[in-house]
């Protein structure tokens, strides 16, 4: 994606979890304050988050993926789960089933 990982992972949590203040970021990517705004004004710049004030107390920054930011993430991770399907498909067919199994049995246990 052309990001750091850690830019990469508070972008995740931007997008996943949709506006966020800088201190629940700062608390889910367990860093300090100072850390998670370097993370954000890097992503800013590159304009895939901005700041946004709360829509209840003006006093509270929010942070919000744009559109931009939510296309980069997409296309991240359709690279992965593209990846991810053709190293399964060179795996023998024995090891494909117990994946295929194992699948099952997550999605069973996700309700």
């Amino acid at each position: 994606m052309g990001l750091s990982a850690p830019r990469a992972s508070a972008l995740s949590v931007i997008v996943f979890r949709g506006p966020v203040t800088m201190s629940r970021l700062a608390e889910a990517e367990q860093v300090r304050p100072p850390t998670i705004t370097r993370l954000v004004d890097g992503l800013e710049r590159r304009g895939l988050v901005r700041r946004v004030s709360h829509a209840e107390d003006g006093r509270v920054q929010m942070v919000e993926a744009t559109a931009a930011g939510k296309r980069l993430l997409d296309k991240g991770r359709t690279r992965r789960v593209e990846r991810l399907m053709q190293e399964i498909g060179q795996l023998p067919a024995e090891d494909q089933q117990v994946l295929a199994r194992a699948a099952e049995l997550m999605e069973r246990l996700r309700g």
